[in-house]
Order: C-alpha cells, then sequence, then structure tokens
C-alpha cells in the first residue's frame, strides 16, 4: 500500500524562504545602521574642521604711493561668509540627525512602515540640504582661489592657504556625508522595489 507524501518537501520550501527574508532583512538592517553611523562621523567632522578653521596673516596695504606700505594683521574665518555658515549649519543639522536615526535604529530592531517612510523622506532632505550647501560653499572656494578679474575680486588662498586647505578638507567630508544620505535613499528605495515583487 503507498504511503501518502510528506509536506515536509513543502514545509522546508516555506521555511528556506522565510529564513532567507530574515537574513536580506537583517542585512538591510547592517547596511542601513552602517550608512547612517557613516554619515555620523562624516558631517561630525566636516563641522568641526570648518568650526575649527581660522588664520591670521599680516597683509600689507599702499594708502598713499610715497608713502610706505602698512601692515596689518588680517583674520579668515567662516563666519565672514554666509556660504561657509550654511555649510557647517548644514553639517550640524545632518550630524545631529543622523546620530538620532542611527541611535535609534540600533534600538529597535524593526521599524514599522511608515516611520521608514518618515526616515526616507528626511534622509532626502539631508541629501538636498547638504549638496546644496556644499555647492554653495564651492562656488565661494573657487572665487578664493581664482579671484573673479571682471567684477575686481581678488583671489584671498594665495594668502590664506592653510585656511583654504583646511576648508577644502572640510567641504570633501560633507561632500561624502552627502554621497551616505545619497546612498541611504537609495537603499529604502531599492528595498521597496524588492518587496514589491
Amino acid at each position: 500500500m503507498d504511503k501518502p507524501k510528506s509536506n515536509n518537501n513543502i514545509m522546508d520550501g516555506v521555511g528556506s524562504n522565510v529564513k532567507k527574508v530574515i537574513e536580506n532583512s537583517k542585512t538591510e538592517r547592517y547596511g542601513d545602521i552602517m550608512l547612517r553611523a557613516l554619515a555620523f562621523i562624516l558631517t561630525f567632522i566636516s563641522a568641526v574642521v570648518v568650526g575649527v578653521d581660522k588664520e591670521t596673516q599680516m597683509v600689507s596695504f599702499t594708502l598713499v604711493k610715497t608713502l610706505p606700505p602698512l601692515h596689518v594683521p588680517v583674520t579668515a574665518k567662516w563666519q565672514y561668509m554666509s556660504a561657509f555658515m550654511y555649510l557647517l549649519v548644514s553639517d550640524v543639522i545632518a550630524c545631529a540627525y543622523a546620530g538620532v536615526s542611527w541611535a535609534y535604529c540600533m534600538a529597535k530592531p524593526k521599524l514599522n512602515n511608515r516611520l521608514e517612510l518618515v526616515m526616507t523622506l528626511v534622509d532626502l532632505t539631508m541629501t538636498g540640504l547638504l549638496f546644496s550647501a556644499t555647492g554653495a560653499a564651492m562656488a565661494i572656494g573657487v572665487l578664493g582661489m581664482n579671484g573673479n578679474s571682471h567684477v575686481q575680486w581678488h583671489k584671498v588662498c594665495n594668502v590664506f592657504g592653510d585656511f583654504c586647505r583646511q576648508f577644502e578638507a572640510g567641504l570633501v567630508l560633507s561632500l561624502l556625508g552627502s554621497f551616505a544620505f545619497l546612498l541611504l535613499v537609495v537603499l529604502a528605495v531599492f528595498n521597496l522595489y524588492k518587496r514589491s515583487r
């Protein structure tokens, strides 16, 4: 007499699919947590590098050609340019958000769909904020390095070289932080695509 076929094969298939979903979910969460940590570290270091950037140099001014030039100490600070202030404030906002969201993701193993959507929208906002701040600061940095002869703006990086180099480092770190937030958005969209299939 034939024995009825066991349902073990079916159950094994379901079990392996569930295991794959759990492993994929853990990988997604691990990637999300690592990117948030990276965004936090990059924006924090960028904010510190830009925030402490300062250099004082003696600059010569000639008031009258018959008199000897005056030597005056001049200081370059991030506070003197609104684009630099915008970059620093954007880094601080992004850093604070990355730190809070990173801690929350570490504490909660599973996020509900509504909270995940809100975090993705805020990630997208941080991406735009950082890219716009970095772009504005880069434009002013190019003027500082090259000047603009059409409007008689002189270059200043030949005088304040250390200030410009330190600011470039902060700018690169902020740009990398922007890409970390962009990767968070791409990861969220990719996960949504995988779930919809």
